[in-house]
């Protein structure tokens, strides 16, 4: 089940810096303009957050400027279809 955590939040990290850096952002201006402090902001990037309230996930997708469903299905893509967190 860890493993599946950590694959999870690494794979939606990535996402994430992915579409920092087509915004041409730093994680200092993102972290501004969507409240989310650099330090929470790096920690989702690098996978080390453990968990991201969804509160947290609108947030940074609105700094991102995408909507939420976009990171979502994003994840899906990339985990696949078989992918599951439920052992």
């Amino acid at each position: 089940m860890q493993e599946k955590n950590e694959k999870f939040i690494n794979t939606l990290g990535e996402i994430i810096k992915e579409h920092r850096l087509l915004c041409n952002k730093s994680i200092y201006k993102i972290s501004a303009e969507s409240n989310i402090p650099k330090t929470t902001w790096r920690r989702i990037e690098q996978g080390c957050h453990k968990d991201i309230l969804l509160t947290s996930l609108w947030k940074i997708a609105e700094g991102l400027e995408i909507k939420p469903e976009t990171l979502i299905k994003e994840l899906t893509d990339k985990l696949g279809n078989e992918f599951t967190l439920i052992d």
